[in-house]
């Protein structure tokens, strides 16, 4: 089993007690201190391509080079996540639902970045933070949570995990982003947040390596 289907309100109870009562202080600093560890490593890549991205970006489109959205982090708390920016647009119309982008939105630049994952590199600021983790649940829009609670039963129970950069649901679905598979991305969520380990940590960084290699992109 890959994921987890909830069926009653008292099975959601039983799920958010056990993972209130599983919290290991030792797995939470080993985590923690691995996101310390690679994000660290992951910047010093970053700060390598910044003046190259910022320079490719400024020549094809004016505007700023970091693209910010809210999105809601553990426990319903809200963050600015933080990636290069993509598109022509220099902010996003919060009003704007889950419908796919239009390729005349992007610019050159920002589809290149986009096909090989460069745009999320500022998230690292957040993984530092401690707003994100390398490793979670995709963090969503607040207003797009609000949408799907009422929408998806225990949907708001995978905000007991601080959101990631990858996890379970991402390297096991092709489109974690589409609306109409958040029930299904549900269930990836709370078989992670249930059988959270270093291990299954180290198994979901090791196959968005393999994913990230034989893909192409977005």
């Amino acid at each position: 089993m890959t994921s987890i289907l909830l069926n009653s309100v008292e099975e959601a109870k039983v799920l958010k007690e056990e993972v209130l009562r599983s919290e290991k202080f030792s797995y939470e600093v080993a985590k923690r201190l691995g996101d310390l560890i690679l994000s660290l490593v992951l910047a010093f890549i970053t700060l390598i391509l910044f003046p190259f991205v910022v320079l490719a970006i400024k020549i094809e489109s004016s505007g700023p080079i970091f693209f910010r959205q809210k999105r809601v982090g553990k426990d319903g708390k809200i963050f600015m996540l933080l990636k290069f920016r993509s598109t022509y647009r220099t902010s996003v119309d919060e009003t704007v639902g889950w419908h796919k982008e239009g390729d005349h939105v992007y610019t050159n630049v920002g589809k290149f970045l986009r096909r090989n994952y460069l745009d999320e590199l500022p998230q690292i600021k957040n993984v530092l933070k401690g707003e994100m983790s390398l490793i979670g649940p995709r963090p969503e829009r607040p207003e797009f949570v609000e949408v799907l609670k009422k929408q998806v039963p225990f949907y708001e129970l995978r905000l007991l995990a601080r959101p990631g950069l990858t996890g379970w649901a991402q390297i096991n679905m092709m489109d974690d982003a589409a609306a109409q598979d958040a029930s299904e991305k549900l269930k990836y969520d709370l078989y992670y947040i249930k059988n959270r380990s270093i291990w299954l940590d180290f198994k979901i960084i090791l196959k968005t390596f393999v994913i990230l290699s034989n893909r192409s992109g977005r």
